[in-house]
């Protein structure tokens, strides 16, 4: 299967951008999937300057790369977040921290333009998140009554329609990463979302198995379940490491401490079984890139990041054109 081997640069945005397209190139990656904040991609930018997307473009092109998807998590995550602390405050710019509405409407615009400036960056899928008006409710105590769980879907749908008509009317798609803290976190959660928009077309997701895993959501389950709705797809693994001390939620301990309850690893370090991904993406006919999003506290980044293009090489395979028993017909 020739899908493309992309590395998401979010975990990058210290280096510039031209110094992760070479190092990207030396460890073996066709492709970068450019994150919307450091050096790498500025959308309000990108949106009105086509000689800025033609810039950035000709960076990956010096090292025989190419862009197939552009990723707005920070920005996305503002659009419904309550914002009401001094962790939103760090997503957004000086002029609208310390004011939820500021920051929305900032994040609100920044995604508008976000689908502009993957038009004008040749790209058709921009990545991303929603935030939640609603996570915090999720454990269910204070009781939580039903109403507000549809007024939160309904809070979505209503930010989130005129930014997809901007998305319609450019033929760019949207791809939600299904993940805690967004509106869609599971299976279920993402069939309401779908629901909430009517099944927008322009609405999907961004597969990332490794949210899915240590909430013990089986990832090719999902695949299967929105078979048109997969518009992008991330390789990351995780690892749970439950000892009967702690849980899955991680007991308020940083990545990389060795009691949580699980951890993000390098792909093929971790317990997911991505040939059962593979698979999955083979039976929905998905042929975008896989995108490694490297996130590992427990080992170098460069060799992770090289290792992880290895595996993913390796574990990429295409569907077979023919029933293996066909013969015994003849």
């Amino acid at each position: 299967m020739s899908r493309k081997i992309t590395l998401f640069t979010g975990q990058w945005a210290d280096l510039p951008l031209e110094v992760v397209a070479q190092k990207a190139a030396e460890w073996g990656y066709e492709g970068l999937e450019l994150a919307c904040w450091g050096d790498h991609l500025d959308v309000t930018r990108a949106a009105k300057d086509k000689d800025y997307c033609c810039k950035q473009i000709s960076i990956l092109k010096k090292y025989n790369l190419s862009v197939y998807a552009i990723s707005n998590h920070l920005a996305g995550q503002l659009v419904c977040d309550p914002n009401n602390d001094s962790r939103s405050d760090a997503l957004a710019p000086d002029t609208a921290r310390g004011d939820a509405e500021k920051k929305r409407q900032w994040a609100v615009q920044s995604m508008k333009d976000a689908a502009l400036a993957a038009r004008n960056l040749g790209v058709s899928v921009v990545n991303g998140f929603t935030g939640s008006p609603i996570w915090h409710m999720l454990y269910g105590f204070p009781p939580t009554p039903k109403e507000l769980i549809d007024k939160g879907y309904k809070y979505f749908a209503d930010m989130l329609n005129p930014i997809l008509d901007v998305f319609k009317e450019h033929k760019i798609r949207f791809a939600l990463e299904v993940h805690p803290t967004e509106i869609a976190f599971d299976l279920y959660t993402a069939k309401r979302a779908l629901a909430a928009l009517n099944d927008r077309p322009e609405f999907g997701f961004n597969f990332d198995p490794s949210h899915l895993y240590w909430q013990q959501v089986e990832p090719a389950s999902f695949i299967r379940e929105f078979p048109d709705r997969i518009f992008h797809v991330h390789i990351k693994d995780a690892k749970l490491q439950l000892d009967g001390k702690a849980g899955v939620l991680a007991s308020n301990l940083d990545f990389g401490d060795p009691r949580r309850g699980w951890d993000f690893r390098s792909p093929g370090r971790g317990d997911i079984d991505f040939e059962e991904i593979i698979r999955a993406l083979n039976s929905t006919g998905y042929g975008g890139p896989l995108s490694v999003e490297w996130e590992d506290c427990g080992m170098n980044r460069e060799h992770g990041a090289a290792e992880a293009c290895r595996f993913v090489r390796e574990l990429d395979f295409a569907r077979s054109e023919v029933v293996f028993d066909a013969a015994f017909d003849k």
